[in-house]
Formats: C-alpha cells, sequence, structure tokens
C-alpha cells in the first residue's frame, strides 16, 4: 500500500522514528528530582514479613510528574499469594528536600513522608501512628528499584521494575 509515494513499511518506519523522538524529547524536557520517574513500571521482588517468611511479589507502579517535575503522585501496588498492599503517596520538592502525604488503602493507614531526591534517587522516611519505614526509589533508565525497611508487619520489601 502507498501513501503519498511512501510504501507502508516506510511509513511504519517513520512512526516508529518520531515515537523515539517524542520519547527522547519528553525525557530530556522532565527536569526536577523526579525526572525518570514518570510513567507506568512493573516486576517482582520479595516481600519479608514479621513472622519470617518470605514472599515472591508482583508490583505495578504509576508516577504522574508535574508542577515543571517538582510533583510526584506514586500509585505502587504490589501483591504476593497471600499477601498485597497498595501504596499512594503525593510529593512536593523544595530543592532536594521532599515532603508529603502517602497512604495505604488496603490496611487504611495513613501518614507523612520527608525525605531527599535528585539524580535518579528518592530517600523517604514514612510514618503514621504506630508505623514507620524508610522506603529508597532508584531509577537509572527503565530500570527502577525500590526497597524498603520497617519494623512493622512488612519487614523489608525488595522490588525492581522496568518502565512498561
Amino acid at each position: 500500500m502507498k501513501f503519498f509515494g511512501l510504501s507502508g513499511h516506510a511509513i511504519k518506519a517513520a512512526g516508529i522514528g518520531a515515537a523515539l523522538i517524542f520519547s527522547v524529547s519528553a525525557s530530556h524536557a522532565q527536569s526536577g528530582p523526579f525526572a525518570g520517574f514518570a510513567g507506568a513500571w512493573s516486576g517482582t521482588g520479595t516481600v519479608a514479613l514479621a513472622d519470617g517468611t518470605t514472599e515472591r511479589i508482583r508490583c505495578k507502579a504509576d508516577y504522574k510528574v508535574g508542577g515543571g517535575g517538582l510533583n510526584l503522585k506514586q500509585n505502587l501496588h504490589c501483591a504476593s499469594d497471600s499477601y498485597k498492599f497498595d501504596l499512594s503517596s503525593d510529593v512536593t520538592s523544595q530543592g532536594d528536600r521532599i515532603s508529603g502525604n502517602w497512604s495505604e488503602a488496603s490496611r487504611n493507614v495513613f501518614g507523612n513522608l520527608q525525605g531527599t531526591a535528585g539524580g535518579g534517587q528518592i530517600d523517604v522516611f514514612v510514618e503514621a501512628a504506630g508505623f514507620a519505614a524508610n522506603l529508597t526509589l532508584r531509577t537509572n533508565g527503565s530500570k527502577q528499584t525500590v526497597q524498603i525497611s520497617s519494623k512493622g508487619e512488612i519487614r523489608g520489601v525488595n522490588i525492581t521494575m522496568v518502565k512498561s
């Protein structure tokens, strides 16, 4: 099939080239401490529970970056055969310092967070009534790692995800 003298293969190649240019432009246009986080991610990992058991988990995350790269909304959903959590956060940056709110829907827990962000990494301390944890997110290109450590029901979470 020809369209304005171009074959279907040429049109497909041009479309792929345009998509690559737009994706590269969008990633370079995104700035601030949350650059590189925006988008959908998925992967697997482990969760270590207070009773000493460790389970494999599957996770999906969605990050929305706004406010000129100074605001981040995160939704992280993880599940194993017997365990799940649904973590959401809304974070604002002022320089390399960040603060915001978080919630875990399946347990109806919510609280505050504070920490630092920059260079593809977020380090925060999250707390709520009777719960506290350290959370680290590292993003490098299309790979992201999430680590959570606490002394509560969840002792540790280690997740590796890729951009979808």
